[in-house]
């Protein structure tokens, strides 16, 4: 598992659902299994917990182990599977919303500009809509709102301007293609800073990773016993205004109370090793008694 993907803020993710040994857990990003296989070496026999993930390479990679239930889903449906499996509540859920190693460094999936080629960008092969669909089809206008709220990308407009002038010359279907398309809107310095930024935000609408983690967190407060345990750990803004969003009203509401008054940041030793920790904020909360109306 740990060739597949390095787990970010392992200890402090894992620490904080305060794990009891038979109770149940779900790890609604499986991923490359790091959290997973901490929660179940604290487990009992007794102790059972649901694996999520809608990547089926991700679940391949998952260890044969009877206090596991893999799902393949997307985690926006984490109440329907915990019912599903045969759980009224849980202890606590887990979720890491960060893109995987794996999915990153595997040339063929189309989610790094490191790489020459198809632009795909799907968690999930079940999925219809690619990046490739997203670049060749939008409008200018549709393309610009994407690049500048999923991206934060400064010159949206003129980013998207460039890319349908290329994709009317011919198709824009691989990465090289796009990254060529972009080049004047590319900044001389930061480059990668700047292609990442694009990458991510047509990842997000091929996923429409918004709208899942706006369903998930409700759908999770909704699955906690009383006293479980809510951790997610978010990587840039966007997501991390959701989810904060999202326990706050919760909170409001009655149904949830804070457990980490400012998100927990990894240590400086863990980004030196994992420069993809570096955006990371961990966000806990705990449900209370009220039942969820």
């Amino acid at each position: 598992m740990s060739e597949y993907h390095t787990p970010v803020l392992l200890k402090e993710s894992v620490s904080a659902l305060s794990i009891k040994p038979d109770g149940v857990y779900v790890d609604a990003t499986f991923g490359g299994g790091g959290h997973s296989k901490a929660i179940l070496e604290q487990l009992s026999a007794q102790g059972r917990l649901i694996a999520i993930d809608q990547d089926a390479e991700a679940l391949a990679n998952a260890p044969q182990d009877e206090r596991l239930i893999p799902v393949r889903s997307n985690f926006r449906f984490v109440h329907n599977w915990v019912r599903h499996s045969g759980f009224e509540k849980v202890d606590g859920i887990l979720a890491d919303l960060g893109v995987s190693s794996h999915q990153f460094d595997t040339e063929e999936r189309g989610f790094s500009f490191r790489f020459d080629s198809e632009l795909d960008m799907r968690m999930s092969d079940a999925a219809l809509k690619t990046a490739k669909d997203v670049v060749n089809s939008y409008s200018e206008e549709a393309l610009e709102k994407i690049l500048r709220e999923y991206g934060e990308v400064a010159n949206s407009r003129f980013a998207a301007k460039l890319i349908c002038e290329a994709r009317a010359r011919g198709c824009v279907n691989t990465t090289a293609a796009l990254n060529a398309a972009l080049e004047k809107a590319t900044p001389a310095f930061g480059q990668h800073k700047y292609l990442a930024k694009v990458y991510q935000a047509l990842r997000i609408e091929v996923n429409d990773e918004m709208t899942a983690l706006e369903h998930f967190v409700p759908m999770a407060v909704k699955s906690l016993a009383q006293g479980g345990i809510l951790a997610v750990i978010t990587y840039h803004s966007l997501e991390d205004r959701i989810v904060k969003n999202a326990i706050r009203d919760a909170i409001h509401d009655g149904l949830m109370e804070k457990v980490t008054s400012k998100p927990v940041l990894p240590a400086e030793s863990e980004i030196e090793g994992n420069t993809r920790a570096r955006s990371a904020k961990l966000r806990v909360a705990k449900r209370t008694e009220m039942e969820y109306r």
